[in-house]
Protein backbone atom coordinates (compact mmCIF):
# COMPACT_ATOMS: atom_id res chain seq x y z
CA UNK A 1 0.00 0.00 0.00
CA UNK A 2 1.46 3.46 -0.72
CA UNK A 3 2.45 4.86 2.23
CA UNK A 4 0.71 8.37 1.35
CA UNK A 5 -2.47 6.87 1.91
CA UNK A 6 -4.09 8.64 4.47
CA UNK A 7 -5.69 6.41 7.60
CA UNK A 8 -8.19 6.91 10.12
CA UNK A 9 -9.13 5.17 13.24
CA UNK A 10 -12.97 5.19 14.62
CA UNK A 11 -12.75 4.27 18.31
CA UNK A 12 -15.97 2.84 20.03
CA UNK A 13 -16.94 1.49 23.53
CA UNK A 14 -14.65 1.89 26.70
CA UNK A 15 -11.52 3.50 27.26
CA UNK A 16 -9.76 0.40 27.26
CA UNK A 17 -10.42 0.62 23.78
CA UNK A 18 -9.30 3.98 23.22
CA UNK A 19 -6.09 3.03 24.94
CA UNK A 20 -5.67 0.26 22.01
CA UNK A 21 -6.06 2.76 19.43
CA UNK A 22 -3.65 5.15 20.64
CA UNK A 23 -1.11 2.45 20.72
CA UNK A 24 -2.21 1.35 17.36
CA UNK A 25 -1.78 5.19 16.12
CA UNK A 26 1.66 5.07 17.59
CA UNK A 27 2.56 2.26 15.74
CA UNK A 28 1.30 4.00 12.43
CA UNK A 29 2.93 7.16 12.81
CA UNK A 30 6.28 4.90 13.93
CA UNK A 31 6.08 2.99 10.40
CA UNK A 32 5.71 6.85 8.74
CA UNK A 33 2.11 5.89 7.57
CA UNK A 34 -0.29 9.26 7.15
CA UNK A 35 -2.73 9.36 9.87
CA UNK A 36 -5.32 11.70 10.13
CA UNK A 37 -7.22 12.76 12.56
CA UNK A 38 -10.27 13.12 11.15
CA UNK A 39 -11.95 9.96 9.73
CA UNK A 40 -13.68 11.60 7.11
CA UNK A 41 -10.52 12.75 5.44
CA UNK A 42 -9.15 9.24 5.26
CA UNK A 43 -8.94 6.80 1.93
CA UNK A 44 -8.76 3.41 4.61
CA UNK A 45 -10.43 3.62 7.57
CA UNK A 46 -10.01 1.35 9.96
CA UNK A 47 -12.97 0.42 12.87
CA UNK A 48 -11.90 -0.43 16.57
CA UNK A 49 -15.22 -1.79 17.75
CA UNK A 50 -16.74 -3.32 21.00
CA UNK A 51 -18.94 -6.12 21.33
CA UNK A 52 -20.16 -6.00 24.95
CA UNK A 53 -23.92 -5.56 25.09
CA UNK A 54 -26.38 -5.23 22.51
CA UNK A 55 -26.26 -1.50 22.32
CA UNK A 56 -22.75 -1.19 21.60
CA UNK A 57 -22.78 -4.40 19.08
CA UNK A 58 -25.10 -2.18 17.64
CA UNK A 59 -23.23 0.72 17.20
CA UNK A 60 -20.59 -1.40 15.72
CA UNK A 61 -22.32 -2.73 13.37
CA UNK A 62 -24.11 0.61 11.97
CA UNK A 63 -20.20 2.29 11.93
CA UNK A 64 -18.82 -0.78 9.54
CA UNK A 65 -22.24 -0.32 7.49
CA UNK A 66 -21.95 3.17 6.80
CA UNK A 67 -18.35 2.63 5.98
CA UNK A 68 -18.87 0.15 3.70
CA UNK A 69 -21.40 2.39 1.74
CA UNK A 70 -19.15 5.07 1.78
CA UNK A 71 -16.22 2.85 0.20
CA UNK A 72 -19.37 2.02 -2.59
CA UNK A 73 -19.54 5.02 -3.21
CA UNK A 74 -15.32 5.65 -3.64
CA UNK A 75 -15.53 8.01 -0.86
CA UNK A 76 -13.32 5.47 1.02
CA UNK A 77 -10.68 2.75 -0.84
CA UNK A 78 -10.40 0.19 2.59
CA UNK A 79 -12.35 -0.71 5.54
CA UNK A 80 -10.66 -2.64 8.30
CA UNK A 81 -12.15 -3.74 10.98
CA UNK A 82 -10.78 -4.88 14.43
CA UNK A 83 -11.46 -5.20 18.05
CA UNK A 84 -13.90 -6.96 20.55
CA UNK A 85 -16.88 -6.99 17.96
CA UNK A 86 -14.31 -8.71 15.43
CA UNK A 87 -12.55 -10.98 17.88
CA UNK A 88 -16.25 -12.44 18.94
CA UNK A 89 -18.41 -12.64 15.67
CA UNK A 90 -15.45 -12.58 12.88
CA UNK A 91 -16.44 -15.52 10.93
CA UNK A 92 -20.16 -14.12 10.69
CA UNK A 93 -19.08 -10.72 10.00
CA UNK A 94 -17.18 -11.72 7.13
CA UNK A 95 -19.88 -13.73 5.78
CA UNK A 96 -22.55 -11.20 6.36
CA UNK A 97 -20.23 -7.77 5.88
CA UNK A 98 -18.01 -8.94 2.66
CA UNK A 99 -17.46 -5.42 1.56
CA UNK A 100 -14.76 -5.11 4.68
CA UNK A 101 -11.61 -5.46 3.42
CA UNK A 102 -10.00 -7.14 6.51
CA UNK A 103 -11.00 -8.47 10.24
CA UNK A 104 -8.46 -8.05 12.83
CA UNK A 105 -9.01 -9.26 16.78
CA UNK A 106 -8.16 -7.65 20.12
CA UNK A 107 -4.86 -5.96 19.80
CA UNK A 108 -3.50 -7.47 16.78
CA UNK A 109 -1.43 -4.84 16.15
CA UNK A 110 1.07 -6.63 14.41
CA UNK A 111 -1.26 -7.92 11.62
CA UNK A 112 -2.72 -4.37 11.14
CA UNK A 113 0.42 -2.65 10.67
CA UNK A 114 1.92 -5.83 8.34
CA UNK A 115 -1.19 -4.95 6.16
CA UNK A 116 0.17 -1.54 5.62
CA UNK A 117 3.30 -2.98 4.66
CA UNK A 118 4.55 -1.84 8.25
CA UNK A 119 6.65 -3.95 10.80
CA UNK A 120 5.72 -3.75 14.55
CA UNK A 121 7.97 -2.07 16.86
CA UNK A 122 7.71 -4.34 19.99
CA UNK A 123 10.09 -2.83 22.35
CA UNK A 124 7.77 0.90 21.16
CA UNK A 125 4.59 -1.03 22.19
CA UNK A 126 3.98 1.05 25.06
CA UNK A 127 4.19 4.48 23.47
CA UNK A 128 0.77 6.11 22.30
CA UNK A 129 -0.75 9.02 20.57
CA UNK A 130 -2.66 10.55 23.19
CA UNK A 131 -6.73 10.96 21.99
CA UNK A 132 -7.81 12.66 25.25
CA UNK A 133 -6.90 15.89 26.57
CA UNK A 134 -3.11 15.98 26.86
CA UNK A 135 -3.53 15.88 30.52
CA UNK A 136 -4.87 12.77 31.31
CA UNK A 137 -4.46 9.37 29.86
CA UNK A 138 -5.99 5.92 31.03
CA UNK A 139 -3.28 3.55 32.02
CA UNK A 140 -4.53 -0.40 31.24
CA UNK A 141 -2.62 -2.26 33.61
CA UNK A 142 -3.90 -5.37 32.56
CA UNK A 143 -6.05 -7.46 29.97
CA UNK A 144 -8.87 -10.27 30.19
CA UNK A 145 -10.51 -11.81 33.26
CA UNK A 146 -10.60 -15.05 35.20
CA UNK A 147 -13.76 -14.08 37.14
CA UNK A 148 -16.59 -16.12 36.06
CA UNK A 149 -19.85 -13.48 35.84
CA UNK A 150 -22.24 -15.64 33.84
CA UNK A 151 -23.68 -12.15 32.21
CA UNK A 152 -20.27 -10.94 30.63
CA UNK A 153 -18.50 -12.41 27.33
CA UNK A 154 -15.41 -10.22 28.04
CA UNK A 155 -13.26 -13.70 28.83
CA UNK A 156 -14.55 -14.76 26.05
CA UNK A 157 -13.46 -12.17 23.98
CA UNK A 158 -10.33 -11.06 25.96
CA UNK A 159 -9.41 -13.89 27.40
CA UNK A 160 -8.12 -14.89 30.97
CA UNK A 161 -6.33 -12.27 33.28
CA UNK A 162 -2.70 -11.00 32.02
CA UNK A 163 -1.01 -8.02 34.01
CA UNK A 164 1.48 -6.05 32.40
CA UNK A 165 4.83 -5.27 34.52
CA UNK A 166 5.22 -2.90 36.97
CA UNK A 167 8.36 -2.17 34.96
CA UNK A 168 6.47 -1.88 31.13
CA UNK A 169 3.55 0.49 32.95
CA UNK A 170 6.38 2.83 34.99
CA UNK A 171 7.81 3.43 31.36
CA UNK A 172 4.76 3.74 29.52
CA UNK A 173 3.49 6.26 32.91
CA UNK A 174 7.22 7.87 32.19
CA UNK A 175 6.77 8.75 28.49
CA UNK A 176 3.02 9.80 29.28
CA UNK A 177 4.81 12.37 31.94
CA UNK A 178 6.96 13.58 29.32
CA UNK A 179 4.20 14.27 26.90
CA UNK A 180 2.06 16.20 30.04
CA UNK A 181 -0.06 13.81 31.28
CA UNK A 182 -0.79 14.87 35.09
CA UNK A 183 -3.63 12.46 35.61
CA UNK A 184 -3.34 8.69 35.80
CA UNK A 185 -6.52 6.35 35.34
CA UNK A 186 -6.09 3.10 36.12
CA UNK A 187 -8.31 1.07 33.93
CA UNK A 188 -8.06 -2.92 33.28
CA UNK A 189 -10.97 -5.82 33.40
CA UNK A 190 -10.58 -6.25 36.82
CA UNK A 191 -7.37 -3.91 38.42
CA UNK A 192 -7.95 -5.80 41.23
CA UNK A 193 -6.74 -8.65 40.51
CA UNK A 194 -3.27 -7.23 39.28
CA UNK A 195 -0.03 -9.26 39.48
CA UNK A 196 -1.91 -12.25 40.31
CA UNK A 197 -0.74 -14.58 37.59
CA UNK A 198 2.37 -12.36 36.98
CA UNK A 199 4.01 -12.15 40.43
CA UNK A 200 1.62 -14.65 42.36
CA UNK A 201 0.25 -12.18 44.36
CA UNK A 202 -2.23 -8.98 44.05
CA UNK A 203 0.61 -6.20 43.51
CA UNK A 204 -2.02 -2.98 42.73
CA UNK A 205 -0.74 -1.02 46.27
CA UNK A 206 2.61 -1.34 45.12
CA UNK A 207 1.74 -0.14 41.31
CA UNK A 208 0.07 2.15 42.77
CA UNK A 209 2.88 3.77 44.95
CA UNK A 210 5.46 3.08 42.44
CA UNK A 211 3.34 5.17 39.94
CA UNK A 212 3.09 8.27 42.46
CA UNK A 213 6.83 8.41 42.30
CA UNK A 214 6.81 9.64 38.87
CA UNK A 215 7.58 13.38 38.46
CA UNK A 216 4.71 15.20 36.78
CA UNK A 217 2.42 12.48 37.67
CA UNK A 218 0.03 14.44 40.16
CA UNK A 219 -3.40 12.47 40.50
CA UNK A 220 -4.13 8.51 40.24
CA UNK A 221 -7.77 7.61 40.52
CA UNK A 222 -8.92 3.75 40.38
CA UNK A 223 -11.30 2.14 38.43
CA UNK A 224 -12.71 -1.18 37.36
CA UNK A 225 -12.52 -2.52 41.11
CA UNK A 226 -13.47 -6.03 41.70
CA UNK A 227 -15.47 -6.18 45.20
CA UNK A 228 -15.49 -9.91 45.85
CA UNK A 229 -10.94 -9.52 46.46
CA UNK A 230 -10.61 -6.06 47.10
CA UNK A 231 -7.11 -6.02 48.50
CA UNK A 232 -6.61 -4.34 52.03
CA UNK A 233 -3.60 -2.97 51.51
CA UNK A 234 -4.94 -0.82 48.50
CA UNK A 235 -7.21 0.71 51.14
CA UNK A 236 -3.85 1.65 53.04
CA UNK A 237 -2.84 3.44 49.78
CA UNK A 238 -5.70 5.47 48.68
CA UNK A 239 -6.03 6.41 52.46
CA UNK A 240 -2.52 7.18 52.82
CA UNK A 241 -1.03 8.55 49.57
CA UNK A 242 -1.63 11.84 48.39
CA UNK A 243 -1.34 11.68 44.95
CA UNK A 244 -4.02 8.21 45.21
CA UNK A 245 -7.31 10.03 44.74
CA UNK A 246 -9.78 9.25 47.27
CA UNK A 247 -12.31 7.61 44.38
CA UNK A 248 -12.86 4.41 43.44
CA UNK A 249 -15.00 2.94 40.71
CA UNK A 250 -16.17 -0.46 41.75
CA UNK A 251 -18.95 -2.11 39.56
CA UNK A 252 -21.38 -3.79 42.23
CA UNK A 253 -23.89 -5.17 39.47
CA UNK A 254 -26.63 -5.62 42.21
CA UNK A 255 -26.99 -5.93 45.62
CA UNK A 256 -29.95 -9.29 46.03
CA UNK A 257 -28.38 -12.51 47.73
CA UNK A 258 -30.00 -14.06 44.82
CA UNK A 259 -28.84 -12.46 41.90
CA UNK A 260 -25.51 -11.87 42.89
CA UNK A 261 -25.43 -15.91 43.40
CA UNK A 262 -27.05 -16.15 39.68
CA UNK A 263 -24.37 -13.58 38.45
CA UNK A 264 -21.63 -15.85 40.22
CA UNK A 265 -20.25 -12.40 41.48
CA UNK A 266 -18.21 -14.87 44.35
CA UNK A 267 -19.30 -11.93 46.72
CA UNK A 268 -22.86 -12.00 48.57
CA UNK A 269 -25.17 -9.04 49.85
CA UNK A 270 -23.57 -8.66 53.90
CA UNK A 271 -19.82 -9.55 52.81
CA UNK A 272 -20.74 -6.56 50.05
CA UNK A 273 -22.08 -4.33 52.35
CA UNK A 274 -19.07 -5.19 54.93
CA UNK A 275 -16.72 -3.91 52.51
CA UNK A 276 -18.52 -0.44 51.48
CA UNK A 277 -18.75 0.61 55.41
CA UNK A 278 -14.84 -0.70 55.58
CA UNK A 279 -14.44 1.52 52.58
CA UNK A 280 -15.99 4.62 53.93
CA UNK A 281 -14.64 4.29 57.26
CA UNK A 282 -11.54 3.94 56.57
CA UNK A 283 -11.07 6.31 53.66
CA UNK A 284 -12.29 9.70 55.06
CA UNK A 285 -13.84 11.69 51.62
CA UNK A 286 -14.03 8.90 49.31
CA UNK A 287 -16.15 9.09 46.52
CA UNK A 288 -17.51 5.66 45.71
CA UNK A 289 -18.53 4.71 42.01
CA UNK A 290 -20.33 2.01 41.34
CA UNK A 291 -22.53 0.57 38.32
CA UNK A 292 -25.62 -1.93 38.21
CA UNK A 293 -27.57 -4.20 35.31
CA UNK A 294 -31.23 -3.79 35.18
CA UNK A 295 -33.20 -6.43 34.42
CA UNK A 296 -31.30 -9.57 35.01
CA UNK A 297 -33.20 -12.82 34.68
CA UNK A 298 -33.22 -13.82 38.37
CA UNK A 299 -33.97 -9.92 39.23
CA UNK A 300 -38.16 -10.11 40.23
CA UNK A 301 -39.74 -6.81 41.41
CA UNK A 302 -38.39 -7.94 44.76
CA UNK A 303 -34.99 -7.97 44.10
CA UNK A 304 -34.94 -4.87 42.34
CA UNK A 305 -37.16 -3.04 45.37
CA UNK A 306 -33.93 -4.35 47.37
CA UNK A 307 -31.51 -2.66 45.03
CA UNK A 308 -33.31 0.70 45.28
CA UNK A 309 -33.35 0.47 49.16
CA UNK A 310 -29.73 -0.17 48.98
CA UNK A 311 -29.09 3.16 47.13
CA UNK A 312 -31.41 4.89 49.06
CA UNK A 313 -29.10 3.45 52.46
CA UNK A 314 -25.67 3.86 50.98
CA UNK A 315 -25.51 6.92 49.39
CA UNK A 316 -23.07 6.56 46.80
CA UNK A 317 -21.85 9.87 44.93
CA UNK A 318 -21.74 8.00 41.40
CA UNK A 319 -24.05 5.66 40.02
CA UNK A 320 -24.30 4.52 36.71
CA UNK A 321 -26.93 1.70 35.47
CA UNK A 322 -27.20 -1.00 32.30
CA UNK A 323 -30.09 -2.80 30.99
CA UNK A 324 -29.29 -6.53 31.08
CA UNK A 325 -27.95 -8.13 27.73
CA UNK A 326 -28.70 -11.60 26.42
CA UNK A 327 -25.48 -12.69 25.30
CA UNK A 328 -24.95 -15.81 23.67
CA UNK A 329 -22.45 -18.27 25.28
CA UNK A 330 -22.19 -16.97 28.64
CA UNK A 331 -23.73 -18.90 31.88
CA UNK A 332 -27.21 -16.77 31.99
CA UNK A 333 -27.93 -16.95 28.24
CA UNK A 334 -30.03 -20.11 28.96
CA UNK A 335 -31.61 -18.22 31.19
CA UNK A 336 -33.51 -15.77 28.84
CA UNK A 337 -34.76 -12.51 29.30
CA UNK A 338 -37.96 -12.31 30.61
CA UNK A 339 -37.79 -8.93 31.54
CA UNK A 340 -39.31 -6.37 28.93
CA UNK A 341 -37.27 -3.80 27.08
CA UNK A 342 -40.10 -1.40 28.55
CA UNK A 343 -39.90 -2.89 32.43
CA UNK A 344 -36.25 -2.57 32.04
CA UNK A 345 -36.15 1.20 30.79
CA UNK A 346 -39.12 1.52 34.56
CA UNK A 347 -36.34 0.27 36.43
CA UNK A 348 -33.30 2.29 35.07
CA UNK A 349 -35.62 5.74 35.32
CA UNK A 350 -37.25 4.90 38.84
CA UNK A 351 -33.00 4.43 40.04
CA UNK A 352 -31.92 7.21 38.13
CA UNK A 353 -34.14 9.25 40.03
CA UNK A 354 -32.84 7.93 43.72
CA UNK A 355 -29.55 8.51 42.60
CA UNK A 356 -30.38 12.26 41.31
CA UNK A 357 -31.82 13.17 45.08
CA UNK A 358 -28.42 11.83 46.40
CA UNK A 359 -26.52 13.49 44.46
CA UNK A 360 -28.28 17.01 44.81
CA UNK A 361 -27.72 16.59 48.28
CA UNK A 362 -23.95 15.55 47.99
CA UNK A 363 -23.00 18.56 45.81
CA UNK A 364 -24.63 21.13 48.16
CA UNK A 365 -22.63 19.94 50.78
CA UNK A 366 -19.96 21.32 48.85
CA UNK A 367 -21.52 24.68 48.19
CA UNK A 368 -19.47 27.20 49.96
CA UNK A 369 -15.82 24.79 49.63
CA UNK A 370 -12.88 25.58 47.92
CA UNK A 371 -12.25 22.68 45.61
CA UNK A 372 -8.86 21.64 43.48
CA UNK A 373 -10.15 21.32 39.80
CA UNK A 374 -8.27 20.71 37.17
CA UNK A 375 -9.29 21.98 33.64
CA UNK A 376 -10.63 19.98 30.62
CA UNK A 377 -11.36 23.13 28.30
CA UNK A 378 -13.37 25.79 28.24
CA UNK A 379 -17.01 25.96 26.75
CA UNK A 380 -18.57 29.34 25.79
CA UNK A 381 -18.12 31.80 29.19
CA UNK A 382 -17.28 28.48 31.88
CA UNK A 383 -14.07 26.85 31.63
CA UNK A 384 -14.63 23.00 32.24
CA UNK A 385 -13.00 21.33 35.20
CA UNK A 386 -12.83 18.33 37.29
CA UNK A 387 -12.45 17.60 41.02
CA UNK A 388 -11.28 14.81 42.63
CA UNK A 389 -14.81 13.17 42.13
CA UNK A 390 -15.40 13.52 38.60
CA UNK A 391 -13.35 11.12 36.24
CA UNK A 392 -13.59 12.55 33.04
CA UNK A 393 -17.07 11.10 30.58
CA UNK A 394 -18.69 9.53 32.96
CA UNK A 395 -18.90 11.70 35.98
CA UNK A 396 -20.05 15.49 36.33
CA UNK A 397 -18.47 19.03 35.86
CA UNK A 398 -17.60 22.41 37.58
CA UNK A 399 -18.22 25.12 35.15
CA UNK A 400 -16.13 27.82 36.40
CA UNK A 401 -16.67 31.47 36.04
CA UNK A 402 -13.30 33.61 35.89
CA UNK A 403 -12.28 36.82 34.25
CA UNK A 404 -8.79 35.55 34.42
CA UNK A 405 -7.36 33.14 31.89
CA UNK A 406 -7.68 29.31 33.02
CA UNK A 407 -4.87 27.07 31.28
CA UNK A 408 -6.29 23.95 30.50
CA UNK A 409 -4.48 21.29 32.46
CA UNK A 410 -3.40 23.24 35.09
CA UNK A 411 -5.21 22.90 38.90
CA UNK A 412 -6.54 25.55 40.47
CA UNK A 413 -8.27 26.11 43.80
CA UNK A 414 -11.91 27.65 43.05
CA UNK A 415 -15.01 28.77 45.44
CA UNK A 416 -18.15 26.39 44.75
CA UNK A 417 -21.34 29.01 44.71
CA UNK A 418 -23.85 26.70 43.15
CA UNK A 419 -24.71 23.20 42.19
CA UNK A 420 -27.27 20.95 40.37
CA UNK A 421 -27.43 17.32 40.40
CA UNK A 422 -24.59 16.53 38.60
CA UNK A 423 -22.24 19.51 38.24
CA UNK A 424 -20.98 22.32 40.69
CA UNK A 425 -20.75 25.72 39.84
CA UNK A 426 -17.85 27.74 40.51
CA UNK A 427 -15.65 31.25 40.63
CA UNK A 428 -11.70 31.68 40.48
Amino acid sequence: MNKKEKIGIITLGCSKNTVDSERLMSQLKLNRLDLVDDPNDADTVIINTCGFIDAAKEESINTILEATEMKKRGELKKVIVAGCLSERYMKELKKDIPEVDKFFGTEDYEGIIREFGGHLKTELLGERELTSPKHYAYLKISEGCDNPCSFCAIPLIRGKHKTKSIEDLIAESESLARKGVKELIIIGQDTTDYGKELYGKRLLSDLLNKLSEINGIEWIRLLYAYPSHFPDDVIETIASNPKVLKYIDMPLQHISEKVLKSMRRGISERRTKELIFKLKDSIPGLTLRTTFILGYPAETEKEFNDLCSFVKEVEFDRVGVFNYSVEENTPSFILGDPVSQEEKDLRKKEIMEIQKDISLKKNQLLVGSEQKVIIDGKEGEFFIGRSEKDAPEVDGEVLIESKKKMEIGNFYRVKIKDCNEYDLFAKF
